[in-house]
């Protein structure tokens, strides 16, 4: 067990917006979707505590730019790359969705990859719903962060991430006129290999201190269960999804018994390969990687506008690590949720 002091995702300056803000709103489907979110433990979604070590000689370009700019819809294409030194993906230029993220292996002090390619997600979609992005991209580029944005009539969607190794390097967000969630899908990357196959699973440190008080700064916070993300390539490759603001879907047919130090095994209804996120218009969802992606700290406050530093984690935490390889028992399984059945009930996670 290691304590140790983070630091946050400075906060950019943002893609203006002209929709109103959903928390604003009294009642309805939002506030029961923030009711609910309220109930489970989880980390809030943020892109932070990547250290300027973690990002040295990092930044991102796009569409030929290193700098701010604002480029015509009919220059994007279907999609197009973000290129950093650290990572790299592709972008569907109607929704903002996200393809191939991989983190590129290059050499730092701080790398997770074991110096090789690394595909981390093959895709993370938005479902708009029937609406579309149709203006200009907005680009906004500060050192090693970069900020991408679009809107259409009554959405918008945001991009930011940070070019790093390791750390708060990704997040997404959608905001909709009518103030109703968006389901995002994440799906993890086959890999070029069997051995960097990704996969989530159950953290077995997490479940061994489960319940436990550990420090973090002047006070105490309970160990939760985890589910990671990670592969059987690198010790040190590990991430999670990082939610503020959103609730993981609970999938029925993705039923894990996972042991626990408790008499009875823990219900994880959790797919190996999959997860879909019910995320509050203004919300987003994170991608953190490294140290961060197995530290316990408690929830950053909700927020879906305008979100300053204090509404993100941030001082000393305690980093419980993760056992390489993962044990089989602990991968979650199986790796995508079978066809479900049209009209079908979805329920909300209450584990991790």
């Amino acid at each position: 067990m290691v304590t140790r002091r983070v630091s946050p995702f400075p906060a950019m300056s943002g893609v203006k917006r002209r929709l109103t803000n959903p928390f604003c709103r009294t009642g309805g489907y939002l506030g029961l979707a923030i009711l609910a979110v309220l109930q489970v433990s989880l980390t809030a979604g943020r892109a932070d505590a990547a250290s300027s070590e973690g990002c040295e000689g990092g930044g991102f370009t796009v569409l030929g730019r290193s700098q701010n700019a604002t480029i015509p819809a009919s220059a994007l294409g279907t999609s197009f790359r973000v290129q950093g030194k650290y990572a790299q993906f592709d972008v569907d230029s109607a929704t903002l969705g996200i393809r191939n993220f991989t983190l590129t292996g290059a050499p730092n002090p701080l790398d997770i990859t074991g110096g090789v390619p690394t595909p981390v997600f093959a895709s993370k979609l938005p479902d708009h719903r029937g609406l579309s992005l149709t203006s200009s991209l907005t680009v906004e580029i500060k050192e090693t962060e970069i900020e991408i944005g679009r809107t259409g009539r009554d959405l918008s969607m945001k991009i930011q991430a940070k070019d790093c190794a390791t750390g708060g390097i990704f997040q997404m967000e959608a905001e909709r006129e009518d103030g109703t969630p968006t389901l995002f899908t994440h799906v993890l990357a086959e890999g070029t290999t069997p051995q960097l196959k990704a996969f989530y699973f159950d953290n077995r440190n997490f479940r061994k201190r489960e319940g436990d008080e550990v420090p973090y700064k002047e006070i105490t916070v309970i160990v939760p269960a985890r589910v990671n993300f990670g592969n059987n390539f690198s010790r040190k490759f590990v991430g999670r999804d990082s939610p503020q603001v959103a609730t993981r879907r609970a999938e029925p047919g993705c039923v894990n018994l996972i042991a626990t130090r408790f008499p009875d095994p823990a219900t994880v209804r959790h797919c190996g390969g999959v997860s879909r996120w019910d995320v509050a218009s203004g919300g987003r969802m994170g991608q953190v990687m490294g140290e961060d992606a197995v530290e316990v700290a408690p929830s950053a406050t909700d927020c879906v506008k305008k979100c300053q530093a204090q509404n993100r984690v941030r001082g000393r935490s305690t980093v419980l690590g993760f056992p390489f390889p993962v044990d089989p028992a602990d991968q979650l399984k199986p790796r995508s949720p079978p066809q479900q059945q049209s009209g079908a009930a979805q329920t909300v996670a209450t584990n991790p």
